[in-house]
């Protein structure tokens, strides 16, 4: 008889995990609360895959064997509650693909802010040099689907230089047991997510450390030695590391240069990869980039031709000597504080959305210093225009992305900036963050007719 596994969520990370489980011959079926996406619900049938949606039954559940659930189900939910009350073993989607991944090398991204650009940029690289890379895991195609394609192809177990770059969420963490990654990288912690961990910071950083458990004396760890919550947990925690650790210093990302050691030096100044935590991320790649055996003059080679993913510091268009920016993935503040640290040129900012509980403060010398005209987007801006409004600089209220397009327009003159970079959630206005983004693009793109 075969196994039985149930996946929970039929997201990205259900689907890939049902078409590797499918793939390695078990009785798979996939259940999601929610209505199922009609491009995953096609890919479930197109495999044969039994699937439930609107809906848990937990007599179909609560007979499998193993239940790999999507990272955004929480384990207070109702059907985590009865399944740990059968003791059935639950695991998460990121750990079932490594279970099964064969020979390889595995780089894992994960911190509060640039995940995703960092991912891009480590797998470009690599990619340019010519290693056998791919990319998944939080971003792109899930970490199980990538493998069960390999499997498909022989490539999994046969090709020992195969690379996977994934992106990890604190959530994929929580529900990892061996997955162990051969270079770990650790960008940031700073506050995200405190609903999920008890609003209790201390629990989200032991979540981000998840990342280095089951990390071995041959591993690397590539972390920030200006972060405060990293440096501080491992102080405390000089036990929770036991692999080699490479920091990376502010003093060592100056005047358009990443230094590594006292003998490399990397020029990031004519990249598309602009202000101190775009440098940053440079150094994480050109760590990992070095460590696999990239030679300095190729890793260069390839962050000059790299371009940062949509929605994150995306130059738009430039017209009439007006720089367009959507930086429309800025959903907190902290990455909107990236984002006016590396403007060079007076700025009009769009900003606004579903306010997160939001605290401005760290925003205002940065603000008062580099913006000329704020642009408020969102059904409700009272508290932006209340944290802003004794810095004496023009604040407008605007309800669409083409409003806010049309009133920046206004501002805005030759040299200056135009930067959408919220701080704020998108769905007052819109589906996500990239319709936003979308809707930006369109409305500046439409100036230039």
């Amino acid at each position: 008889m075969k196994k039985r596994i149930v996946i929970l969520g039929a997201g990205e990370s259900g689907t890939g995990a049902a078409i590797l489980a499918k793939q390695l011959g078990y009785d798979v079926f996939v259940s999601d609360k929610s209505p199922i996406k009609d491009t995953y619900k096609h890919t479930l049938k197109q495999h044969e895959i039994s699937c439930e949606e609107g809906t848990h039954t937990l007599k179909t559940i609560l007979n499998a064997h193993l239940v790999i659930k999507s990272p955004g189900i929480p384990e207070t939910s109702e059907v985590m509650q009865a399944i740990h009350a059968k003791g059935i073993d639950v695991i998460g989607e990121i750990e079932f693909g490594y279970r099964h991944a064969g020979k390889c090398m595995i780089v894992a991204i994960t911190g509060s802010n640039g995940k995703t650009t960092t991912t891009n940029l480590i797998y470009h690289v690599l990619k340019h040099a010519g290693l056998n890379a791919e990319m998944g895991g939080n971003i792109g195609k899930s970490f199980a689907e990538l493998v069960a394609e390999d499997l498909k192809t022989n490539q999994g177990n046969k090709d020992k230089q195969r690379v996977y770059v994934l992106e990890v969420s604190s959530f994929q963490l929580d529900d990892i047991r061996k997955f162990r990654p051969d270079i770990a990288v650790l960008l940031n912690i700073t506050p995200d997510h405190l609903d999920r961990y008890d609003y209790k910071m201390e629990n989200y950083v032991r979540s981000k450390f998840r990342i280095t458990m089951n990390q071995k004396r041959g591993d690397l760890f590539i972390t920030n030695a200006d972060d405060p919550e990293i440096q501080s947990f491992m102080k405390s925690r000089p036990d929770a590391i036991r692999c080699k650790t490479e920091l990376i210093h502010k003093k060592d990302l100056k005047n358009g240069y990443v230094r590594i050691g006292q003998t490399l030096a990397f020029d990031v100044s004519s990249t598309a990869l602009k202000g101190p935590h775009n440098h940053f991320n440079a150094a994480c790649a050109i760590h990992v980039a070095l460590r696999l055996g990239v030679a300095p003059d190729v890793i260069e080679e390839g962050l000059f031709y790299f371009t940062p993913p949509p929605h994150r510091m995306e130059k738009v268009a430039e017209i009439d000597g007006v720089i367009w920016i959507n930086d429309s993935k800025a959903t907190n503040v902290d990455s909107v504080f990236y984002a006016l640290q590396s403007m060079d040129r007076p700025t009009v900012w769009i900003v606004g959305g579903v306010d997160k509980g939001n605290d401005y403060t760290p925003l205002l010398p940065l603000v008062e210093k580099q913006v000329k005209t704020i642009v408020c987007m969102g059904t409700d801006n009272s508290k932006i225009i209340n944290a802003l409004k004794d810095l004496k600089i023009k604040i407008v209220e605007t309800k669409s992305a083409e409003e806010a397009v049309n009133a920046a327009a206004k501002f805005a003159e030759e040299g200056d900036a135009v930067l959408l970079s919220p701080a704020c959630a998108s769905f007052d206005l819109f589906k996500n963050y990239e319709d936003r983004g979308d809707q930006f693009k369109n409305a500046v793109l439409t100036l230039k007719v």
